[in-house]
């Protein structure tokens, strides 16, 4: 009979204390949450209550298993697998308290910083993100090679594998060159700040945000909703386009091809009305000049400011549509044609002919298009 009870006494009395501290304690997590609402610590704890069960649970069945004697012959396998149960429940819950401790910090620090200086709190996201990467990656490899150290077999290895490790680690330096660069291009680009979550870049002729950051990669969401991985490595070896560098303020160019004709300072007002109409105009500058000219059209520039990349281009195709749907409303004239305005004659050809390559008369036409002559 005590062979039977014992054990249900120590299983079921380790699962009944396991479940009514894990109540307590999440009972008391919610106290405080409530209690300390301006902090997210309290309730970011509360999502460790799994492996903090299984902490405990697995504590106390590996405590008190010497004591029940159930399944004798497995007993060396059945404690080492409470073991590892333990040591890889454990490495969850750091890695629990240490993201909640992490999250928690960063949300006091943009709450305070994100009005004043939004890139500031980019730059310690991205490296926030990455050095949680790093903790949860030493915690994993510390507990795989705990875990590896609780068989006998490991243990006898020990030595050899210090003293081949010189040999190892010089040809896994070889055989992942690439990973390594990649790793300590990700470092750089989280302490050195050249580029951001949330930064807008142009990067192979591609505009978009930079939306993950990895200690290997970095993925890039593009206008069309696409993504774009590619490795931390290029951005510390090839140049590239970051618009969120700095102020987010931007200027941006505007051009139009039109008649030599062409209303320009009228194009000036009505560009400045089609700007005070704009909301995401920032009010800061506008322009409109002539840059160049051909034989058929001038080209006319303007430009126009905004407060970030995507105001940026709503400006620019408002500004680009409004005043071309204008100049055919108004200033039809002032769109490209082509010029059929009659020649003027060489001297000593009044009548206005002129030869042509093959030698016979060609006609002139006047400004409506009708020959003459």
């Amino acid at each position: 009979m005590e062979n039977v009870l014992r054990p249900v006494l120590v299983v079921g009395g380790s699962l009944v204390i396991t479940v009514m501290v894990g109540w307590a304690t999440d009972l008391l997590l919610c106290k405080a949450d409530r209690r300390h609402h301006e902090t997210p610590l309290w309730g970011l704890l509360r999502r460790a209550r799994v492996p903090y069960q299984l902490v405990l649970c697995s504590a106390l069945l590996r405590g008190s298993y010497d004591q029940v004697k159930l399944l004798e012959e497995h007993r060396v396998g059945i404690g080492r697998a409470l073991t590892l149960v333990l040591i890889g429940s454990a490495a969850w819950l750091v890695i629990r308290i240490a993201a909640a401790i992490v999250e928690t910090s960063y949300s006091r620090y943009a709450s305070s910083r994100a009005q004043r200086d939004p890139a500031r709190v980019r730059r310690v996201r991205t490296q926030v993100e990455l050095i949680m990467r790093v903790v949860s990656a030493v915690v994993i490899v510390v507990a795989a090679s705990t875990m590896l150290l609780t068989f006998p077999a490991m243990r006898a290895a020990g030595a050899s594998l210090l003293a081949s490790a010189g040999i190892i680690a010089a040809i896994a330096g070889v055989a992942a060159q690439s990973t390594l660069s990649n790793m300590f291009a990700g470092l750089q680009i989280a302490f050195g700040d050249m580029v951001r979550i949330g930064d807008t870049v142009v990067v192979d002729g591609e505009w978009g945000t930079v939306e993950e950051i990895t200690l290997t990669f970095l993925t890039v969401r593009t206008w069309d909703e696409r993504r774009i991985t590619m490795p931390v490595s290029y951005f510390t070896s090839k140049p590239f386009e970051n618009w969120s560098r700095g102020t987010p303020q931007m200027t941006g160019i505007v051009y139009w091809h039109v008649d030599h004709s062409a209303p320009v300072e009228q194009m000036r007002e009505k560009l400045r009305d089609i700007l005070r109409q704009c909301p995401a105009w920032d009010g800061r500058a506008y322009g409109l000049v002539v840059t160049d000219t051909t034989p058929n059209t001038m080209q006319v520039r303007a430009l126009v400011t905004a407060k970030d990349a995507d105001d940026i281009w709503t400006v620019r195709v408002t500004v680009r549509e409004e005043m071309i749907r204008w100049l055919c409303e108004k200033h039809p004239y002032a769109l490209p044609r082509v010029n059929t305005a009659d020649a003027v004659p060489p001297p000593g050809r009044p009548d206005g002919r002129r030869p042509s390559r093959d030698g016979a008369a060609r006609l002139s036409f006047d400004k409506s298009g009708t020959g003459y002559g």
